[in-house]
């Protein structure tokens, strides 16, 4: 085989192997990207989530508040109720 040939064989496969660590390294930025946008997006939708959740917590502790002021009222009631009877008897 003559130099030319083999110089213009080896010249090829340089490049064909820069062609392909420039694929493969785009590859894995492109899938690195779309990983990080999906992470993004994710979490943006657990902190959407969360922010719910405590919102109804919220609601919760307010609504067992207020239960707890009703019960206390209607006990003075029963009380007052209980003491007019034992005077009545």
């Amino acid at each position: 085989m003559n130099e030319e040939v083999i110089f213009g064989i080896g010249g090829m496969g340089f490049v064909l192997a820069i062609l392909a660590m420039i694929t493969i390294v785009a590859v894995v930025v492109i899938s690195q990207v779309l990983k990080t946008s999906r992470a993004k997006t994710v979490s943006m939708a657990e902190i959407a989530r969360d922010e719910a959740y405590r919102k109804l917590a919220e609601e919760g502790v307010a609504l067992q508040r207020k239960i707890a002021a009703d019960l206390a009222e209607l006990r003075s009631r029963v009380e007052s109720m209980e003491n007019m009877l034992r005077e009545v008897e």
